[in-house]
């Protein structure tokens, strides 16, 4: 179902009519939270269990779920790896197991995580138990991973619409992203959202805006928890109008009158810009999701593949140097826990930060470490660890299959150019290509994208061709030959629909008209 289409309630109010806990797994810690606390206010016993919990609050809760005094249990995908996690969930009575923002569990899918694999071998505790996978942006080749991954016996998928009939899509092409910004906010009333590719530019924005008049904050991953939840308050409850925000903000934020969402910088994935876009409009009111795109833009979308994928060799030495880092022989290293900050290691040996982040990923990938990025979304951060799965071996007996690297890289490579055919488009309608890609069809264009909407503007009638036409004929009266931009200007209509009008008189009244370089004429009879 699409974003904000109401997946929570098919499991929420399923496992109210059932005996035992429902387990639902789920990425983000803000959004079990969130979910939680919603649950909560209803008087539904509902816990969450996350690491950026103490070990005293976790033993807590997990009690009150094997006494029978919680109806749902939230917890992330890595919790499933622990051993004192797993043997008390032996001891609940697990009705409903639920997996959130499914499309994790595959390798295909924009946002793969491998701690959802660990999901299956819960199921064999709970062998009874039914499960339902939920995603708001999986292609039919993910849907196909997702069932494989989480051992169904026979493929069963329930697919809602993904057609938004309220949601305008837009793209604009612009070299001042900031002044377009601030013209469609003065255009568009009512709260919005707006996606920056960084934390400096989310601040910028915000600042930018703020000196306009227009009342907006900045949100990204690097603020504390405390001013995170301030911020997400006052926009919520909508004491700030724009919130300009990294891709941190956004997942399980449950706002229905948000009526715009601007992207400055188009995401590599459309299921990231279809989720990020689809938190407008969740009223079912009118909305807009806008693009705004530069010159620079397409070579900035095509160069993500560099970014994502460093060469092998790069690879493989900054495995090789990671092991030094910590001191670890070859053949040793196995099951050891580091700390680890990605800026300090970096300055240590004169890396690149997003190098680095992509290499240590497709080592994760790879199955000789697990990289636990800082969680600061909690009031006990939780720093960055490197944990190594395997002894380490030899620089040159590291492999990275090619699953991992050459087939990743074509894959994000074919997703790139679905994102840069939609930015190019003029013709197709925007929710058209945005339901194909999904693997849906539609039997209609929308009629308020862009393109539709200049579709429109182009369709000609009788009223305009004759008004057009009388006008054409008292201009070239007065001047028998004039240049097409000038006699373009001077018409009250569109100038695709003074062409249309200038080409059907030149070939269907050529005995009056006439085309020659670059200017009309009429023939005095």
């Amino acid at each position: 179902m699409p974003t904000g289409g109401g997946k929570s309630i098919t499991f929420q109010v399923a496992a109210l009519t059932m005996k035992g806990v429902c387990l639902v797994i789920t990425p983000l810690i803000a959004l079990m939270e969130d979910q939680v606390g919603n649950l909560r206010r209803l008087g539904i016993q509902a816990s969450c269990i996350h690491s950026g919990m103490s070990s005293s609050e976790i033993t807590q809760e997990l009690v009150r779920c094997t006494q029978g005094h919680t109806k749902f249990l939230y917890v992330s995908p890595e919790r499933l790896t622990s051993e004192a996690f797993k043997s008390k969930l032996r001891l609940m009575d697990i009705c409903l197991l639920v997996v959130d923002e499914s499309h994790c569990i595959s390798q295909w899918g924009y946002d793969f995580r491998p701690a959802y694999l660990h999901i299956a071998d819960i199921r064999s505790l709970f062998p009874q138990a039914p499960v339902l996978a939920l995603t708001a942006t999986a292609t039919p080749t993910v849907c196909d991973e997702i069932q494989s991954r989480l051992l169904f016996k026979e493929k069963h998928l329930l697919r809602t619409s993904f057609i938004r009939p309220n949601l305008s899509y837009t793209v604009r092409r612009t070299e001042n992203k900031l002044y377009t910004l601030l013209y469609i906010l003065n255009r568009v009333p009512g709260t919005a959202i707006v996606y920056a590719r960084n934390r400096k530019l989310t601040k910028e924005v915000a600042l930018y805006l703020q000196q306009a008049g227009i009342s907006a904050n900045y949100f990204h991953a690097g603020l504390t928890q405390e001013e995170k939840n301030r911020r997400q308050t006052l926009w919520k409850q909508d004491q700030c109008r724009v919130i300009v925000a990294t891709n941190a903000f956004g997942m399980g934020i449950d706002k229905p009158n948000v009526r715009l969402v601007v992207h400055l910088d188009m995401p590599g994935f459309l299921e990231e810009y279809f989720q990020e876009a689809g938190r407008a409009g969740r009223d079912e009111q009118k909305a807009y999701a806008v693009a705004l795109c530069s010159s620079t833009d397409n070579a900035r979308l095509e160069n993500r593949v560099a970014e994502e994928y460093p060469e092998r060799a790069f690879i493989k030495q900054l495995y090789e140097t990671l092991c030094l880092h910590y001191q670890i022989a070859e053949g040793e290293g196995a099951g050891s826990i580091h700390h680890f900050s990605l800026v300090d290691f970096c300055t240590a040996h004169q890396l690149y930060p997003l190098q680095v982040h992509a290499a240590l990923k497709l080592l994760e990938l790879s199955g000789y470490i697990e990289y636990q990025e800082e969680q600061n979304e909690t009031v006990h951060p939780v720093p960055s660890q490197i944990i190594y799965l395997q002894p380490r071996v030899r620089k040159r007996d590291l492999l990275i299959p090619a699953s991992i690297y050459e087939e990743r890289i074509s894959r994000t490579e074919q997703r790139i150019k679905k994102v840069l055919e939609y930015l190019d488009s003029e013709r197709i309608c925007r929710q058209r290509l945005l339901l194909s890609y999904f693997g849906e069809q539609a039997t209609a264009d929308c009629g308020c994208c862009d393109n539709c909407l200049s579709h429109k503007e182009e369709v000609l009638t009788d009223q305009e061709f004759n008004a057009i036409r009388s006008l054409l004929v008292a201009r070239l009266s007065q001047q028998p030959a004039l240049p097409l931009p000038k006699l373009t200007e001077s018409l009250p209509f569109p100038a695709e629909k003074v062409i249309q009008v200038i080409r059907f008189l030149v070939d269907h009244e050529n005995d009056r008209f006439q085309l020659e370089a670059g200017e009309i004429r009429l023939k005095t009879r």
